[in-house]
């Protein structure tokens, strides 16, 4: 083959080679340009800004419609550092209401942070503050605003229950990876139960931007936009009138009140006390109150209504005289003296049969009744017929939904403590133990602990002669009812429903016959069924109880009242309780109350005399 030949053939190759790499770029180009938009979108993602969309959290009211929280707008200043120029920064510390020296600091972090993407400056700068920067915002080239709103609640009530928003931490971030940082979430209350149908969708904004970052339009006229979806509203099962008026009648006091309506089981108005103003946790002051409330020795974050424990005192004994003559270990007849060499007791009248024992609160009287629970002489062993007593009456007690968390759809609830066999095994070791030992519990100053809100529901049951629904504190959701079968599902007690007569007319004479020992809770207008606690505080004097229910047919509403250290269970949780019950039965205190009752209450203020 000729020289000429091989030249020839070496061209045709070295052509046929470029114009294959040729169609191979035009192929690829034609992928990039045309057919896959991916890097288009990679590309056009250089020129873009996107700008979180908060919705605005769902709106909370009262079961009257009264509204409870709303939203009020809010603006996060955002900074992009490259985008700084000079500027007057005692004029935007003076502005922003922020030192000079923070401004500077803020600014270098930021830059840290990334010089071309923005970060937050300024959290939650109020609509007020705002409007004053807005005007001299041209100013300040760099930072732009971004939307945002903070809860803010028209009256001042219910803080425990509604709870309040903070902002996500690292733990809420990994849980969900709908959290980004800077997010809030809702920490207590109903905003953290509810949180997911409070928060709403958030929506994303895409904006063209120039090499300086500078918003110039919609990218893609909004086409990628995602609308943020606003949160659900909430109606509440709380009465706001009721509300309000319990936390005035426990100012300046420790305790708590829980009123449900024995039917349904929605929560009227739940206070504990000392409590706060919910608005103090909204906005640029929230870390500064919040530290300021954690700190106090008197605890106005902790909910006792649902969180603290208490022996139950004498509002026990209704329920160890339920289980007494259900297992016919005694009859409404039953008559036992009042023997203070058993349990010491308070003077009053010859007890004639149970009815007249709760009348009088008789100590040796329930004393006895626990006695034949637990000894039933089913083994002649007093340590075993003490165990075999003991578990009968746990279980009973159980029953009250005791000792046992309520599945109240609020976060953070207590379930006290039923003690049984295990319990006093590991305190004493096995068949070292017996009646005597755990006598206690008969007149509920053993090792029984309660929450207020398991002692509000006890009312409720004994109301209905026998069943309660499971607490709960909201009514509806976007307008639709609530259909959880824990709260529209009947739970009963363990006792025959016929037996609740007896127990229903023991509490009526406590409140309206002759030595009753809540007198001091009796309306003409209102006919009220309560019983008195005085429970024993190993820290100083013994804590005020009252349970009831009103009127005494088709009772309204069921009430516990706690008031520490406060003495007898008739002298402050009694009145308390038949305020509250006339207030949400009559809508109204009648004027001789106002002027006795509740002054009475009203002056009563322990905490400013400590």
């Amino acid at each position: 083959m000729s020289l000429i030949d091989n030249n020839s053939e070496r061209k045709w190759i070295i052509g046929a080679l470029f114009i294959g790499i040729i169609i191979i770029f035009i192929v690829r180009l034609f992928m990039v340009q045309v057919w896959d938009d991916k890097y288009r979108l990679s590309a056009e993602s250089n020129s873009q800004r996107h700008v979180t969309q908060y919705p605005a959290r769902g709106l909370v009211y009262d079961r009257n419609g009264e509204l409870l929280v709303y939203n009020q707008a809010a603006y996060d200043l955002m900074i992009i550092p490259r985008q700084l120029e000079a500027f007057d920064t005692t004029l935007f510390a003076k502005l922003l209401d922020v030192d000079r020296e923070r401004v500077i600091k803020k600014i270098k972090k930021a830059s840290r942070y990334s010089t071309y993407k923005p970060s937050i400056f300024i959290k939650q700068v109020s609509a007020e503050r705002y409007a004053q920067f807005q005007e001299y915002m041209f100013k300040f080239p760099g930072f732009f605003i971004q939307t945002r709103t903070l809860r803010h609640y028209p009256k001042p009530i219910a803080s425990h229950v509604l709870g309040y928003v903070g902002e996500v931490n690292g733990g809420d971030i990994k849980n969900d990876p709908y959290y980004k940082s800077g997010d809030y979430i809702g920490i207590s209350g109903i905003e953290k139960t509810f949180e997911k149908e409070l928060r709403g969708v958030k929506g994303n904004k895409i904006f063209l931007v120039d090499v300086h970052n500078r918003i110039k339009g919609e990218f893609r006229n909004g086409e990628l936009d995602k609308k943020a979806v606003l949160g659900k509203n909430i109606m509440t099962t709380l009465d706001a009138e009721l509300q309000s008026y319990g936390e005035e009648l426990m100012q300046y006091k420790i305790g708590s009140i829980v009123a449900i309506e024995p039917k349904s089981g929605e929560i009227l108005a739940m206070i504990s006390a000392p409590s706060y103003n919910p608005n103090q946790l909204v906005g640029r002051q929230r870390s500064a109150n919040y530290s300021r409330l954690i700190k106090d020795k008197l605890k106005p974050l902790f909910n006792r209504a649902l969180t603290a424990q208490y022996p139950p005192g004498s509002i026990f004994k209704l329920v160890n005289g339920l289980i007494g003559i259900d297992g016919k270990f005694i009859s409404a007849k039953s008559h036992f003296i009042c023997d203070k060499s058993l349990v010491g007791c308070h003077n009053h009248p010859l007890n004639t049969d149970l009815k007249t024992a709760i009348k009088h609160s008789c100590n040796p009287y329930f004393y006895q009744v626990y006695k034949r629970i637990i000894q039933q002489g089913k083994a002649d062993s007093k340590f075993i017929d003490s165990r075999i007593g003991l578990k009968y009456w746990k279980e009973k007690v159980l029953s009250f939904g005791l000792g046992k968390r309520l599945k109240i759809d609020l976060p953070n609830v207590s379930k006290g403590s039923i003690p049984g066999v295990d319990y006093y095994d590991k305190i004493y070791g096995k068949n070292r133990w017996k009646f005597s030992t755990i006598s206690s519990n008969a007149i509920g100053q053993g090792e029984v602990m309660v929450v207020p809100i398991q002692m509000a529901n006890l009312a409720a049951i004994i109301a209905n002669s026998g069943y309660y629904y499971t607490p709960h504190i909201v009514k509806k959701i976007s307008e639709k009812p609530i259909t959880n079968p824990e709260y529209t599902t009947k739970h009963y007690a363990q006792i025959d429903t016929s037996l609740y007569s007896i127990i229903q007319e023991g509490m009526y004479e406590v409140v309206n016959a002759e030595h009753g020992t809540a007198r001091r809770a009796r309306m003409d207008s209102i006919i009220v069924c309560g019983k008195t606690g005085t429970v024993q505080n190993p820290h100083g004097k013994d804590h005020s109880v009252f349970i009831a229910f009103a009127p005494r047919k088709n009772p309204k509403i069921a009430i516990v009242v706690y008031v520490e250290k406060s003495g007898f269970g008739g002298t402050w949780a009694a009145p308390i309780a038949s305020l509250m019950i006339e207030k949400y039965i009559n809508r109204t205190i009648s004027s001789l109350h106002k002027k006795y009752k509740e002054k009475r209450i009203l002056d009563y203020q322990p905490l400013r005399k400590e």
